[in-house]
Protein backbone atom coordinates (compact mmCIF):
# COMPACT_ATOMS: atom_id res chain seq x y z
CA UNK A 1 0.00 0.00 0.00
CA UNK A 2 1.50 3.35 -1.17
CA UNK A 3 1.99 5.81 1.54
CA UNK A 4 0.78 9.42 1.65
CA UNK A 5 4.08 12.15 0.94
CA UNK A 6 2.99 15.63 1.08
CA UNK A 7 5.96 15.80 -1.42
CA UNK A 8 4.05 13.98 -3.88
CA UNK A 9 0.63 15.52 -3.72
CA UNK A 10 2.07 18.98 -4.23
CA UNK A 11 4.43 17.57 -6.98
CA UNK A 12 1.15 16.25 -8.44
CA UNK A 13 -1.19 18.98 -8.51
CA UNK A 14 1.68 20.63 -9.79
CA UNK A 15 1.76 18.96 -13.15
CA UNK A 16 -1.47 18.93 -13.12
CA UNK A 17 -2.77 22.65 -12.75
CA UNK A 18 0.14 23.47 -15.62
CA UNK A 19 -0.41 20.63 -17.98
CA UNK A 20 -3.86 19.54 -17.54
CA UNK A 21 -5.21 22.11 -20.37
CA UNK A 22 -6.42 21.97 -23.89
CA UNK A 23 -3.04 23.42 -25.18
CA UNK A 24 -1.84 20.07 -24.60
CA UNK A 25 -4.32 17.69 -26.09
CA UNK A 26 -2.67 17.91 -29.85
CA UNK A 27 -1.50 15.23 -30.69
CA UNK A 28 -3.79 13.50 -29.24
CA UNK A 29 -6.56 10.77 -31.05
CA UNK A 30 -8.64 12.36 -28.07
CA UNK A 31 -9.06 15.71 -30.40
CA UNK A 32 -11.15 13.78 -32.48
CA UNK A 33 -14.25 14.03 -30.33
CA UNK A 34 -14.82 17.42 -30.14
CA UNK A 35 -15.93 17.05 -33.42
CA UNK A 36 -19.07 15.44 -32.94
CA UNK A 37 -22.15 16.50 -31.08
CA UNK A 38 -23.90 13.55 -30.37
CA UNK A 39 -23.44 11.62 -27.40
CA UNK A 40 -24.34 8.32 -29.67
CA UNK A 41 -21.64 9.49 -32.25
CA UNK A 42 -18.73 10.29 -29.59
CA UNK A 43 -18.72 7.22 -27.70
CA UNK A 44 -18.45 4.98 -31.15
CA UNK A 45 -15.42 7.60 -32.14
CA UNK A 46 -13.86 7.58 -28.44
CA UNK A 47 -13.67 3.44 -28.83
CA UNK A 48 -12.50 3.48 -32.31
CA UNK A 49 -10.13 6.40 -31.54
CA UNK A 50 -9.21 4.95 -28.25
CA UNK A 51 -8.41 1.10 -29.56
CA UNK A 52 -6.01 2.04 -32.41
CA UNK A 53 -4.07 4.36 -29.93
CA UNK A 54 -0.96 2.68 -30.34
CA UNK A 55 2.49 3.04 -32.19
CA UNK A 56 3.26 6.45 -33.21
CA UNK A 57 0.83 9.20 -32.37
CA UNK A 58 0.80 10.71 -36.27
CA UNK A 59 -0.11 7.14 -37.83
CA UNK A 60 -3.18 6.85 -34.92
CA UNK A 61 -4.35 9.63 -36.11
CA UNK A 62 -4.03 9.15 -39.83
CA UNK A 63 -5.47 5.61 -39.15
CA UNK A 64 -8.46 7.34 -37.07
CA UNK A 65 -9.46 9.50 -39.88
CA UNK A 66 -9.52 6.36 -42.43
CA UNK A 67 -11.79 4.46 -40.57
CA UNK A 68 -14.26 7.68 -40.20
CA UNK A 69 -13.96 9.38 -43.55
CA UNK A 70 -16.25 5.93 -43.43
CA UNK A 71 -18.44 6.42 -41.00
CA UNK A 72 -19.38 10.22 -41.34
CA UNK A 73 -22.57 9.98 -39.21
CA UNK A 74 -20.86 7.01 -36.98
CA UNK A 75 -24.09 5.35 -35.18
CA UNK A 76 -26.66 6.08 -38.29
CA UNK A 77 -24.06 4.68 -40.79
CA UNK A 78 -23.03 1.60 -38.66
CA UNK A 79 -26.14 0.44 -38.00
CA UNK A 80 -26.96 0.80 -41.51
CA UNK A 81 -24.17 -0.98 -43.08
CA UNK A 82 -23.94 -5.22 -43.09
CA UNK A 83 -20.70 -6.94 -42.58
CA UNK A 84 -20.35 -6.97 -46.88
CA UNK A 85 -20.85 -3.25 -46.37
CA UNK A 86 -17.68 -3.35 -44.00
CA UNK A 87 -15.69 -5.59 -45.65
CA UNK A 88 -16.17 -3.63 -48.86
CA UNK A 89 -15.48 -0.03 -47.63
CA UNK A 90 -12.75 -1.58 -45.56
CA UNK A 91 -10.62 -3.73 -48.10
CA UNK A 92 -6.93 -3.92 -47.51
CA UNK A 93 -7.25 -2.04 -44.42
CA UNK A 94 -3.99 -2.31 -42.16
CA UNK A 95 -2.25 -0.79 -38.94
CA UNK A 96 0.23 -2.59 -37.40
CA UNK A 97 -1.07 -6.00 -37.01
CA UNK A 98 -4.89 -5.08 -37.08
CA UNK A 99 -6.17 -6.11 -40.52
CA UNK A 100 -9.35 -5.23 -42.16
CA UNK A 101 -10.75 -8.62 -41.01
CA UNK A 102 -10.22 -7.39 -37.29
CA UNK A 103 -11.43 -3.84 -37.88
CA UNK A 104 -14.69 -5.14 -39.31
CA UNK A 105 -15.25 -7.70 -36.32
CA UNK A 106 -14.39 -5.18 -33.79
CA UNK A 107 -17.14 -2.57 -35.84
CA UNK A 108 -20.10 -5.36 -35.84
CA UNK A 109 -19.33 -5.52 -31.77
CA UNK A 110 -19.96 -2.47 -31.71
CA UNK A 111 -22.76 -2.58 -33.72
CA UNK A 112 -24.16 -5.77 -31.98
CA UNK A 113 -23.68 -3.91 -28.29
CA UNK A 114 -25.93 -1.08 -30.11
CA UNK A 115 -28.83 -2.95 -31.10
CA UNK A 116 -28.99 -5.14 -28.11
CA UNK A 117 -28.32 -2.46 -25.49
CA UNK A 118 -29.11 1.03 -27.37
CA UNK A 119 -26.00 2.45 -26.66
CA UNK A 120 -22.26 1.63 -25.82
CA UNK A 121 -23.08 3.54 -22.10
CA UNK A 122 -26.37 1.32 -21.41
CA UNK A 123 -23.84 -1.69 -22.32
CA UNK A 124 -21.19 -0.58 -19.85
CA UNK A 125 -23.49 0.93 -17.13
CA UNK A 126 -25.40 -2.85 -17.10
CA UNK A 127 -22.32 -4.25 -16.29
CA UNK A 128 -21.42 -1.04 -13.53
CA UNK A 129 -25.16 -2.71 -11.89
CA UNK A 130 -24.70 -6.56 -12.05
CA UNK A 131 -21.22 -6.11 -10.61
CA UNK A 132 -22.50 -3.83 -7.85
CA UNK A 133 -19.64 -1.64 -9.42
CA UNK A 134 -16.54 -3.21 -9.62
CA UNK A 135 -13.81 -2.18 -11.80
CA UNK A 136 -12.62 -5.21 -13.33
CA UNK A 137 -15.68 -7.10 -13.16
CA UNK A 138 -17.24 -3.87 -14.98
CA UNK A 139 -14.71 -3.83 -17.95
CA UNK A 140 -14.69 -7.62 -18.21
CA UNK A 141 -18.69 -6.99 -19.28
CA UNK A 142 -18.15 -4.80 -21.23
CA UNK A 143 -15.76 -6.37 -23.43
CA UNK A 144 -17.19 -9.80 -23.36
CA UNK A 145 -20.07 -7.87 -25.13
CA UNK A 146 -18.42 -6.26 -27.57
CA UNK A 147 -16.32 -9.45 -28.52
CA UNK A 148 -19.08 -12.24 -28.48
CA UNK A 149 -19.03 -13.28 -31.95
CA UNK A 150 -15.32 -12.67 -32.63
CA UNK A 151 -12.40 -14.94 -33.09
CA UNK A 152 -8.94 -14.96 -30.86
CA UNK A 153 -7.42 -13.95 -34.48
CA UNK A 154 -9.41 -10.68 -35.61
CA UNK A 155 -9.71 -9.62 -31.72
CA UNK A 156 -8.97 -5.59 -31.60
CA UNK A 157 -9.88 -5.52 -27.98
CA UNK A 158 -7.95 -7.05 -25.10
CA UNK A 159 -9.32 -9.34 -22.47
CA UNK A 160 -8.84 -8.06 -18.89
CA UNK A 161 -9.93 -11.28 -17.49
CA UNK A 162 -6.23 -12.94 -19.08
CA UNK A 163 -4.33 -10.39 -16.95
CA UNK A 164 -4.31 -7.32 -19.79
CA UNK A 165 -4.04 -3.93 -18.60
CA UNK A 166 -6.70 -2.99 -21.06
CA UNK A 167 -4.71 0.84 -21.54
CA UNK A 168 -7.14 1.57 -24.66
CA UNK A 169 -10.27 0.63 -23.02
CA UNK A 170 -8.99 2.53 -19.75
CA UNK A 171 -8.56 5.74 -21.89
CA UNK A 172 -11.84 5.18 -23.64
CA UNK A 173 -13.51 5.23 -20.24
CA UNK A 174 -12.04 8.05 -18.93
CA UNK A 175 -12.96 10.06 -21.95
CA UNK A 176 -16.34 9.25 -21.42
CA UNK A 177 -16.69 8.97 -17.44
CA UNK A 178 -14.52 12.22 -16.11
CA UNK A 179 -15.61 15.60 -17.31
CA UNK A 180 -13.59 18.62 -17.19
CA UNK A 181 -11.89 20.76 -19.84
CA UNK A 182 -9.85 17.69 -21.14
CA UNK A 183 -12.46 14.98 -21.00
CA UNK A 184 -16.33 15.06 -22.41
CA UNK A 185 -17.40 12.81 -19.66
CA UNK A 186 -21.00 12.10 -21.62
CA UNK A 187 -21.33 9.53 -18.73
CA UNK A 188 -22.48 11.26 -16.42
CA UNK A 189 -24.16 8.21 -13.99
CA UNK A 190 -21.03 6.59 -13.47
CA UNK A 191 -18.76 7.62 -10.51
CA UNK A 192 -15.22 8.42 -11.40
CA UNK A 193 -13.62 6.29 -8.43
CA UNK A 194 -14.66 3.20 -10.96
CA UNK A 195 -11.65 4.06 -13.27
CA UNK A 196 -8.29 2.09 -13.60
CA UNK A 197 -5.60 3.83 -15.12
CA UNK A 198 -4.51 3.35 -18.55
CA UNK A 199 -1.32 2.02 -18.40
CA UNK A 200 1.12 2.57 -20.82
CA UNK A 201 4.82 2.85 -20.75
CA UNK A 202 4.64 6.26 -19.83
CA UNK A 203 2.48 5.86 -16.37
CA UNK A 204 4.59 2.51 -16.01
CA UNK A 205 7.39 5.10 -16.10
CA UNK A 206 6.34 7.88 -13.99
CA UNK A 207 4.79 5.89 -11.68
CA UNK A 208 8.15 3.95 -10.72
CA UNK A 209 9.61 7.45 -10.16
CA UNK A 210 7.42 8.66 -8.06
CA UNK A 211 7.19 5.42 -6.35
CA UNK A 212 3.79 4.27 -6.82
CA UNK A 213 4.82 0.87 -8.03
CA UNK A 214 7.69 -1.75 -8.14
CA UNK A 215 6.14 -4.12 -10.38
CA UNK A 216 8.08 -4.65 -13.65
CA UNK A 217 4.96 -6.20 -15.60
CA UNK A 218 2.93 -3.40 -17.00
CA UNK A 219 -0.63 -5.55 -16.32
CA UNK A 220 -3.88 -4.99 -15.10
CA UNK A 221 -2.43 -6.11 -11.72
CA UNK A 222 -0.28 -3.34 -11.84
CA UNK A 223 -2.75 -0.79 -13.34
CA UNK A 224 -4.77 -1.28 -9.89
CA UNK A 225 -1.81 -1.19 -7.67
CA UNK A 226 -1.09 2.12 -9.35
CA UNK A 227 -4.96 3.35 -9.25
CA UNK A 228 -4.81 2.50 -5.95
CA UNK A 229 -2.01 4.68 -4.98
CA UNK A 230 -3.56 7.17 -7.12
CA UNK A 231 -6.79 7.37 -4.60
CA UNK A 232 -4.15 8.29 -2.22
CA UNK A 233 -3.92 11.67 -3.52
CA UNK A 234 -7.36 11.92 -4.80
CA UNK A 235 -10.14 9.05 -3.71
CA UNK A 236 -12.88 10.53 -5.95
CA UNK A 237 -10.90 11.25 -9.18
CA UNK A 238 -7.83 9.44 -9.10
CA UNK A 239 -7.22 8.65 -12.72
CA UNK A 240 -7.47 12.78 -13.63
CA UNK A 241 -3.97 12.46 -13.00
CA UNK A 242 -3.50 10.72 -16.13
CA UNK A 243 -3.47 13.22 -19.18
CA UNK A 244 -1.09 15.73 -17.38
CA UNK A 245 1.39 12.92 -16.29
CA UNK A 246 1.40 11.52 -19.40
CA UNK A 247 2.08 14.54 -21.45
CA UNK A 248 5.81 14.71 -19.99
CA UNK A 249 6.24 11.14 -22.12
CA UNK A 250 4.13 12.37 -24.66
CA UNK A 251 3.75 15.65 -25.80
CA UNK A 252 7.12 17.16 -27.69
CA UNK A 253 7.70 20.21 -25.99
CA UNK A 254 7.85 18.27 -22.40
CA UNK A 255 9.62 15.28 -20.55
CA UNK A 256 10.41 13.84 -17.14
CA UNK A 257 12.94 16.81 -16.02
CA UNK A 258 10.32 18.17 -13.30
CA UNK A 259 10.11 14.52 -12.24
CA UNK A 260 13.76 13.67 -11.74
CA UNK A 261 14.44 17.05 -10.34
CA UNK A 262 11.97 16.19 -7.43
CA UNK A 263 12.64 12.22 -7.26
CA UNK A 264 16.08 12.63 -7.77
CA UNK A 265 17.25 9.03 -6.57
CA UNK A 266 14.86 7.22 -9.02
Amino acid sequence: MHIYSNNTQILLDSIFNQYHIPEYIHPDPLEFLGKYKKSEDMEIVALIASSFAIGRVQSILQTVEIILKVLKSPKNDLLSMDRKDLELAFAGFKYRFYTDRSLVAFLMGIKSVIREFGSLHSCFLTGVNQTSGDSLGSLSFFVSKLTVDISRGQRVLPDPDKGSACKRLNLFLRWMIRKDDIDPGIWTDIPQDILIIPLDTHMMQISQILGFTNRKSADMKTAIEITNALKVYDPVDPVRFDFSLTRLGIHPDLNYDELFKNFPGK
